[in-house]
C-alpha cells in the first residue's frame, strides 16, 4: 500500500509513512511542557541523628536537585560538615558541588567556581623584595 504525497504527487512506502508519523509524534512528546520546580516532588530523604553531634542525611527531589552531608561536632562548638549538592542548569548538565564546613568555614570544590589567574612573574620578585626589607626593619607608613 501506498500513500499519495499531495506537494509532489509521489507515492510514498507505507513504512515510511509510519516512520514519518512517528518522528513527529516523538517530537510532539519531548516538546511538551516538563513539571515546574514548584511542583519538584521529594524521591530520597534519609536522615539519621544520633543526638551528639554526630549526623547525616541525604535527599533527592524529581527535578534532579540532591544534597548529602555527613556532620560531626567541632572543636569550638559548631557543627563541621562536609558533603556535596547537585542541580540541574538551563543547558541540561548537572552543576556538582562538594564542600567542607569547619573551623575554617565553608570550603566549595567545584569545576563551576571560578579560578584566579596565575600571579604574573613580576609580583613574586615583589613579594621578595617585601620579605627582605622586613627582615632588614625597614617598615613603610
Amino acid at each position: 500500500m501506498y500513500i499519495m504525497n499531495i506537494y509532489s504527487k509521489e507515492e510514498i512506502p507505507n513504512n515510511e509513512y509510519f516512520q514519518i508519523i512517528f518522528a513527529c509524534l516523538a517530537a510532539v512528546a519531548l516538546a511538551r511542557p516538563q513539571k515546574p520546580d514548584s511542583e519538584a516532588e521529594t524521591v530520597l530523604d534519609e536522615r539519621s541523628d544520633n543526638g551528639d553531634g554526630n549526623f547525616q542525611y541525604t535527599f533527592q527531589t524529581s527535578n534532579g536537585i540532591s544534597s548529602s552531608n555527613t556532620g560531626t561536632p567541632g572543636s569550638e562548638g559548631q557543627s563541621n560538615m562536609q558533603g556535596s549538592y547537585s542541580f540541574l542548569l538551563p543547558d541540561g548538565t548537572t552543576a556538582e558541588v562538594s564542600f567542607v564546613a569547619d573551623e575554617n568555614g565553608f570550603q566549595p570544590s567545584s569545576d563551576l567556581l571560578p579560578v584566579a589567574p596565575p600571579l604574573p612573574e613580576h609580583v613574586y620578585e615583589l613579594l621578595r623584595i617585601a620579605e627582605d626589607q622586613r627582615a632588614r626593619g625597614i617598615t613603610f607608613d
